[in-house]
């Protein structure tokens, strides 16, 4: 069941509502310097783990996601997927726990190779080097029964991100996050998260798609220091959504 929850699209949420009409809400806790959780609110008052994640020691940002908070190993058998960044930390790419088409490991018919399950780009904020973040957020088009198209990169210009550089947006789903609005009385960006946020930070975002930006599909906000709210809906699975979120927490070099 978890599996199924961490990497199939959102069609339902724990109590059978479809995700017109709904969303998954849900925690993230910054629980040490390297790592996070993902924990799905029930009805508000009780926690059930989902995910964590936890940063592996590399120049680029890299993050291991485990159905598992104590085993958060690659060669783990609750390994579900990863978080990886280019250098300058502009670009980021989601995989489940497939194989790298580049390793040993990768079968000949690439049955057991990785799927791209997302990738988000952050470009020069909105309002300046001060102001909120820009983002394209890539994701694979959804089926007419409401699964995800598998898209397995084989090179680098398979890419989700490449693709779409290229001019390539067949089969590709294109979002971005919501333009802050200017409150003369705080003197800040600001958006609506409904309660869901508390605290104002660079990091809180929502994703929407340009046809209709008032519909959220998904965000992602600070409570306190060490606390996040997370809320997905469809096309989204955890995996997305937590790899999306994870995005926002490291320092951008280019964007800020």
């Amino acid at each position: 069941f978890l599996l199924s929850i961490s990497l199939s699209p959102f069609q339902c949420d724990f109590y059978g509502f479809f995700p017109e009409y709904t969303k998954e809400y849900c925690n993230i806790a910054h629980s040490t310097v390297s790592s996070y959780t993902l924990h799905h609110s029930i009805l508000c008052t009780h926690q059930v783990f989902l995910l964590a994640a936890r940063k592996r020691k590399k120049k680029i940002v890299n993050y291991v996601i485990s159905m598992d908070s104590t085993d958060l190993s690659r060669k783990g058998e609750s390994f579900v997927g990863k978080l990886r960044s280019n250098f300058l930390g502009t670009e980021f790419t989601i995989y489940d726990n497939g194989a790298n088409p580049k390793k040993g490991k990768a079968m000949p018919d690439g049955s057991n190779v990785r799927q791209e399950l997302a990738s988000v780009t952050y470009g020069v904020n909105m309002f300046g080097y001060n102001g909120p973040r820009k983002m394209t957020v890539l994701a694979p088009k959804m089926s007419p029964t409401g699964d995800r198209l598998v898209v397995k990169p084989m090179s680098e210009g398979e890419s989700l991100t490449e693709r779409f550089r290229g001019g390539d947006k067949e089969n590709l789903i294109e979002l971005h996050n919501k333009e802050p609005q200017w409150n003369s009385e705080t003197e800040s960006y600001v958006l609506n998260f409904y309660g869901r946020v508390l605290k104002p930070s660079v990091k809180n975002f929502q994703v929407v798609h340009l046809d209709d930006i008032n519909y959220v599909i998904m965000q992602f906000g600070r409570l306190n220091d060490d606390q996040f709210t997370l809320d997905y809906s469809y096309p989204f699975c955890a995996v997305q959504a937590f790899g999306i979120a994870l995005s926002s927490c490291d320092r951008k070099l280019a964007c800020e």
